[in-house]
């Protein structure tokens, strides 16, 4: 039994892992990095799976789990996304289908995930209403970029995302841009937002999730690499952006907020692993909920303040 030391911020639900690839309703070897939010009062995942085997012909797929309390979750067994034929069979883009983030635009909510190719991953969009169809919006990144999050509104009329385009494979090889479009399908006006090494702890690569507003600013909650002779950690950071130009930052946490410790996030099939794709702000309840990936296996939940959060990212703690 590994004791957890030095919670910051974030702290570890009890019940963790909430979702296991026993508690799945195909087999699976493993369940992880997943999208968040609210649908109909509910808690909504997009849980990313790698299948034991094949499963009606694929390898991969995301799954919807819905939840009343947050913390049980009824998987559907037929996956939201298993791919398309976007590419064509010579080139062939969607044969991975993992780690989406989910954004709420009113009342439609659009996945975007990367769709896997020989020179890296392009970024795919898809959106839904019902959680069970989607309509295929096309690519909106080319490669190698990995999983573009849309802003939940427009900003100034435009709307607004953060990717991580990605090259070489030293320090600094994977940053956050921000860029915007008209229509969600013609970006441009990039800029660099961050890059590793703003704080020690993420001195390799870092990615993005999809913001949540908050009376403060834009909370955005990102991963981050730490990487040593043994090893390489993915810890779990937060960073805060101005409400009307999301190109400023207004601070950020000077460390991680949740590292891997636990037993299921030290060992599994990656060991060392704390991978969010989003969070869960409810500013009335003064909560955070981030459902993050461990090891690559598990899905797991961790809460805390959102005020104490801010307070922490604007303060560099």
């Amino acid at each position: 039994m590994v004791i957890i030391m030095n919670e910051f911020i974030m702290h570890r639900h009890p019940a963790n892992p909430i979702i296991k690839p026993e508690d799945f309703p195909v087999p699976a070897d493993s369940v992880m990095n997943c999208g968040q939010a609210m649908y109909k009062g509910k808690t909504v995942l997009l849980v990313a799976a790698i299948y034991r085997g094949l499963v009606n012909g694929k390898r991969t797929g995301i799954h919807v789990a819905m939840s009343d309390d947050g913390i049980n979750f009824e998987i559907d067994a037929k996956p939201l996304c298993s791919g398309t034929d976007f590419g064509g069979d010579e080139m062939f883009y969607d044969c991975w289908v993992i780690d989406p983030r989910l954004t709420q635009i009113g009342d439609e909510y659009y996945i975007s995930r990367p769709g896997e190719g020989a020179i890296g991953p392009c970024a795919l969009l898809e959106k839904t209403t019902d959680f069970k169809t989607t309509e295929f919006l096309g690519c909106i990144a080319l490669p190698p970029n990995r999983v573009p999050c849309l802003f939940p509104e427009k900003i100034d009329g435009k709307y607004v995302r953060l990717d991580r385009p990605m090259s070489g494979s030293g320090k600094g090889c994977g940053e956050i841009w921000i860029s915007y479009s008209p229509d969600l399908k013609f970006w441009g006006d990039y800029k660099p937002l961050l890059k590793p090494g703003f704080t020690p702890q993420f001195d390799f690569k870092i990615g993005p999730t999809v913001p949540a507003k908050t009376s403060k600013g834009w909370l955005e909650i990102i991963h981050g690499t730490w990487d040593s002779c043994a090893d390489t950690r993915y810890s779990v950071g937060a960073v805060l952006l101005d409400l009307n130009d999301p190109s400023k930052i207004i601070g950020h946490c000077n460390s991680w907020i949740l590292t891997p410790q636990a037993d299921y996030e030290l060992t599994g099939h990656v060991r060392d692993v704390c991978f969010p794709c989003g969070c869960l702000v409810d500013e009335e309840k003064d909560e955070i909920r981030i459902y993050y990936g461990a090891s690559d296996e598990f899905v797991c939940l961790a809460t805390g303040s959102v005020s104490e959060l801010i307070d922490a990212c604007i303060k560099g703690l």
